[in-house]
């Protein structure tokens, strides 16, 4: 999964941490820009993302800080009619992450247009 398991200093670029997370590469920059994950800037400024945080995200022990810090208040904006795409773009996240927290959550998902789809 990661190049050197045992090397928590090796780093990652953006699309191989995002891979890992689950997340677009714009969501780590927003993440960083937040105070919610560190990179490093290589001398050339790309980012680079260490694979010990990485890890420990996928792990769980950063988890709460970076992915429910506002999960009551993504319900709430949902459930007040927003759509998932205007939340993801309030909290710097991405459209399926917000989807997926949402449906964690037990929310019923609205179709297209706003209206929920009818019960079976």
């Amino acid at each position: 999964m990661f190049p050197r398991q045992s090397d928590h200093e090796t780093p990652l670029k953006p699309s191989e941490a995002a891979r890992l997370l689950g997340v677009r590469p714009t969501t780590l920059a927003n993440w960083v820009r937040l105070g919610r994950l560190s990179a490093l800037s290589t001398p050339g400024g790309h980012r680079r993302y260490l694979a010990g945080e990485i890890q420990d995200v996928i792990g769980g022990a950063v988890a709460d800080k970076v992915t429910f810090v506002y999960a009551d208040d993504v319900v709430r904006l949902y459930d007040q009619g927003w759509s998932i795409r205007r939340v993801a773009g309030k909290f710097g996240c991405s459209y399926g992450f917000v989807r997926r927290l949402l449906l964690a959550r037990g929310v019923r998902l609205r179709a297209r247009g706003g209206r929920y789809p009818p019960v079976p």
